[in-house]
């Protein structure tokens, strides 16, 4: 008797952990479900909320200075030029840095502004989650780690930037990048064909 009481407990557990481990995979937050609302303040210390862009599609990128996986794309300009041609086309774009003080990647705003300058971004703004409430909200695990949200504050996008794993820059022109396909699809009225994909870089530092 004793035995099948243990052997029930194990299951139990089992099945939580299991639980917990595929809600982590799957995120925070469901592809097709609302946006979580946020306020932060970016890098020149202006309060932004995810309400100011309403009627646009808004882009966040979750991001580290010295994560290589972001390098990557900020090397020759790649992540910078998605960004202003998607800016231009009249969508949002934040960056998000959600290292917490002391942690591996942590800046203060003044760093973090230094660094946006020096990459040249075309972000409408960084902004700093330093506490990691928003990052914890969307269930942001890398940098990158990328979504995309719909003027109606749906979660159209979530994952990877691309559809390869690496941090060579040369892999990029090979690579399908997920946040551009996905927004070209849903300004076309399109099915998105990956609307969900498992996200890969640096882990975050909360």
């Amino acid at each position: 008797m004793r035995l099948v009481q243990e052997m029930v407990k194990l299951l139990i557990y089992l099945t939580i952990s299991l639980f917990v481990f595929f809600s982590k995979l799957q995120g925070a937050v469901q592809t097709g479900g609302a946006a979580p609302a946020f306020t932060l303040s970016d890098s020149t210390g202006f309060q932004r909320s995810l309400s100011d862009f309403k009627r646009q599609y808004v882009v966040l990128e979750w991001t580290r200075h010295d994560c290589p996986f972001v390098e990557k794309y900020y090397e020759y300009g790649d992540m910078q030029a998605l960004q202003e041609e998607l800016t231009n086309a009249g969508a949002a774009w934040l960056q998000i840095a959600s290292s917490a003080p002391g942690k591996t990647g942590y800046l203060t705003a003044a760093q973090v502004e230094a660094v946006r300058k020096a990459t040249e971004a075309h972000s409408t703004a960084l902004l700093l989650d330093m506490d990691g409430k928003v990052g914890r909200a969307y269930g942001a695990r890398t940098t990158p780690h990328m979504f995309l949200i719909n003027p109606e504050g749906i979660v159209i996008y979530q994952g990877a930037i691309d559809s390869i794993k690496s941090v060579k820059a040369e892999d990029i022109a090979r690579a399908t990048n997920y946040v551009k396909a996905a927004y070209t699809s849903a300004i076309a009225g399109e099915p998105i064909e990956k609307s969900t994909t498992v996200p890969y870089g640096c882990g975050v530092k909360y």
